[in-house]
């Protein structure tokens, strides 16, 4: 299922919807899906106002700096949203017909920034719900795997600029991901990852789609 080997031969600049047809979870890409217009205007208006900071973690007994920078908003504990945030929510959640209460933004500097493989953590209300990830910048790869059956071969996707990524709420149960590193010259990378955590809302769906 290794469906993208070559990040120019992806990034043409149109738009396409692909539906990747995971066994067990939902994973669906618009390419394409902001404007470059809209999603240069984004990146910059994001990169220019964000209060991106840098989170430490421990790991084999030292304490290290994470490999981006981050910020997050809404939720509990976040950021008070923002007009253009909530305006890209709004557009995300039209598409999907799922609303959103919090957002993680990942800035990806340059080409050694990266992620590990993970899978994101529980919400508050112990159970996994659908994440949108939209992309503005240029462009990284987006490799995800199986946990446990090894015979589902890896995905690598390249997320290009204005890219829309919806992951059903079964992928972070049997699936793990990351952006590794590269050694191409790359710019700036922004990841909005945007998600749900407010256990009162009893449902997330809008307009009765569902994924």
């Amino acid at each position: 299922m290794k469906l993208f080997d070559d990040i120019e031969l992806f990034d043409e600049g149109r738009k396409r919807f692909i539906d990747f047809m995971l066994p067990g979870a939902d994973l669906r890409l618009w390419e394409q899906f902001f404007c470059k217009d809209l999603s240069d205007r984004y990146y910059k208006i994001l990169i220019n106002t964000t209060p991106w900071g840098q989170r430490s973690r421990k790991m084999y007994e030292k304490v290290i700096p994470d490999p981006r920078l981050t910020a997050y908003y809404g939720g509990a504990n976040g950021l008070e949203w923002t007009e253009h945030l909530l305006e890209i929510k709004g557009l995300v959640e039209s598409e999907c017909g799922i609303c959103f209460d919090r957002v993680l933004l990942n800035y990806y500097r340059d080409g050694n920034d990266s992620v590990a493989w993970h899978s994101d953590t529980l919400p508050k209300d112990g159970k996994h719900h659908p994440i949108a990830s939209v992309t503005f910048g240029d462009t990284r790869l987006f490799k995800i795997r199986r946990k446990t059956d090894k015979s589902i071969t890896q995905l690598s996707i390249p997320l290009t600029h204005g890219s829309f990524l919806l992951m059903g709420a079964s992928m972070q149960d049997l699936y793990e991901h990351h952006v590794p590193k590269t050694r191409k010259i790359v710019g700036g990378r922004i990841n909005l990852t945007f998600r749900i955590s407010d256990p009162s809302k009893s449902v997330y769906l809008a307009d009765n789609k569902d994924i």
